[in-house]
């Protein structure tokens, strides 16, 4: 009798979708997104106010406190839930002087978990890591880094982005371009590979040889951008320096001009410092099922963490309150997990897959953003066989101009990783991505010096948190449990075997200490 109850009321949900009937929840979830959001003040108090939430410090710990108090000042029991411990470390102040020939201050910064130089400025030479013949001819070099600055990246052949080549450039110039570059980064590539290391052991053997910084350029093929990534040193400051004075540097030192460097990088060892999920809960009338908002919290910390995944926190977070405000009394109880060392590798949401069992196996849903400040455009059901029914009746709720652009793909294949659905997917859970246009996502902002406030475009971080809000909802109606099916995966072209859905991996509890 309850098989039928549920169908029938499935069915019933379906045709009033299907005629286009009002939902007073959904036009409520639309009006206070509209008339009363509060994306702009919380985007400001997280990326002005707090800054950047490198995993380890001081930072994301303010974050995670941050959030607990205002989903507490919103009526929303939240709490810091310790998954692990990490490494921790604070940046400080980044100057970088070219001294000689001449005077300038350059763009750049110390990567993270970099040595500082101990509150003093370190002054060295400029040299090249050379092109040598092999490993034997690069240890007999090695000797002359010492007291030395050494850059140990490419310098690029241009500054210019490709798109920019395209509009500007004749076409011939542009092959040329081209050309020249791919064989330039052929060469780099063999260079460091004739040294007898890698890109990671590198820097490690230049410190053990005398040298007195590391310097980096990982240009990010836009203007003005560079990754910012971790320093492998453990004694010498690693700095990354912007493209634009970074090949200045090199062509002084490669025409023999002998650029001089002064380096301070302040930063502080803190020790090993325990870290933090923030999980927040709307309690629901049958409390042990669960439909969950997901966002990772943490982020690299060479801008202030914005697009990734500053908005995605604040889609969350906005739908959170917006839920509260209109639907206090949900069917199944609402949580959202604010993750920790999603960078490092989905850490958090794999501790928390770990430690809830409980909450995973009555799981309804997941919904998960992390790609960027654009309109969602794309869900796919993950390899669950029977995704399309529930996710697109769900969707059917959605007002049109919200989910206009969205693009569906039924099954689809299970994501191994990328970011933390992929934690719940991986054990059978529903999590699903629902992931955004790209706003030159990965060469502007994606974990760049450039991913600040400025970036984030709020019509569409509204569009988002409206849309994940509805979901939330309709997964919080839905009468039926969603199916845990799974496709069959097709053939892997490379291997010839059958395609197989992803493995758990173990959360990283104890990191950043090698």
């Amino acid at each position: 009798m309850k098989n039928f109850t549920n169908l029938f009321s499935v069915l019933l949900l379906s045709a009033s979708l299907a005629h286009g009937q009002k939902n007073a929840v959904v036009d409520a979830i639309v009006k206070e997104a509209t008339e009363n959001s509060q994306l702009e003040k919380l985007g400001h108090e997280l990326m002005d106010g707090i800054g950047p939430r490198l995993v380890g410090s001081p930072k994301m710990q303010a974050a995670n406190d941050w959030a607990v108090a205002k989903y507490t000042n919103w009526g929303i029991p939240a709490r810091n839930e310790k998954w692990g411990e990490w490494r921790g470390w604070e940046r400080g102040i980044s100057h970088i002087d070219m001294v000689a020939p001449w005077v300038k201050s350059l763009e750049g910064t110390q990567l993270a978990w970099s040595p500082s130089t101990n509150g003093k400025t370190v002054t060295g030479d400029v040299i090249i890591v050379p092109d040598v013949a092999d490993s034997l001819a690069f240890a007999s070099w090695l000797p002359n880094v010492k007291g030395k600055f050494v850059l140990v990246s490419m310098n690029q052949p241009t500054g210019r982005p490709d798109y920019n080549w395209e509009e500007f450039g004749t076409k011939d110039s542009f092959e040329k371009m081209k050309k020249a570059r791919t064989a330039q980064t052929e060469g780099w590539t063999e260079r460091i590979k004739k040294t007898g290391y890698s890109s990671r052991t590198l820097p490690v053997a230049l410190e053990k040889a005398g040298a007195v910084g590391i310097v980096t350029c990982n240009w990010s093929r836009g203007f003005g951008v560079n990754k910012i990534f971790s320093a492998y040193t453990k004694k010498i400051p690693t700095v990354d320096i912007a493209l634009e004075d970074y090949g200045l540097l090199y062509r002084l030192t490669e025409s023999g001009n002998k650029p001089k460097l002064n380096v301070r990088a302040d930063s502080k060892e803190k020790g090993v410092v325990p870290t933090y999920n923030t999980v927040a809960e709307i309690k629901g009338t049958n409390p042990s099922e669960y439909v969950m908002l997901s966002a990772h919290f943490d982020s690299w910390d060479g801008g202030t963490g914005a697009t990734d995944n500053g908005t995605g926190t604040l889609v969350m977070m906005e739908a959170m309150r917006i839920l509260k405000k209109v639907y206090p009394n949900p069917k199944r109880t609402i949580l959202v997990g604010h993750w920790g060392s999603e960078e490092q590798g989905l850490n958090g949401s794999r501790a928390f897959v770990e430690d809830h069992p409980e909450i995973v196996a009555n799981l309804q849903a997941l919904f998960n953003q992390d790609n960027g400040t654009g309109r969602v455009v794309n869900i796919t059901g993950q390899g669950y066989l029977h995704a399309y029914d529930f996710i697109t009746r769900w969707l059917a709720a959605v007002p049109e101009d919200i989910k206009k652009g969205i693009e569906t793909k039924f099954p689809g294949t299970p994501g191994g990783g990328g970011s933390d659905f992929a934690s719940f997917v991986a054990v059978g859970a529903p999590g699903f991505s629902i992931s955004s246009l790209s706003w030159s996502y990965g060469n502007y902002t994606w974990h760049t010096n450039r991913d600040t406030y400025d970036k984030i475009v709020f019509d569409d971080v509204r569009n988002n948190a409206m849309l994940a809000a509805i979901l939330v909802y309709m997964a919080c109606e839905d009468p039926v449990k969603t199916s845990r099916e799974k496709s069959v995966l097709p053939v892997n072209s490379r291997t010839g075997e059958p395609g197989k859905w992803p493995e758990q991996r173990k959360a990283t509890r104890k990191g950043g200490l090698d």
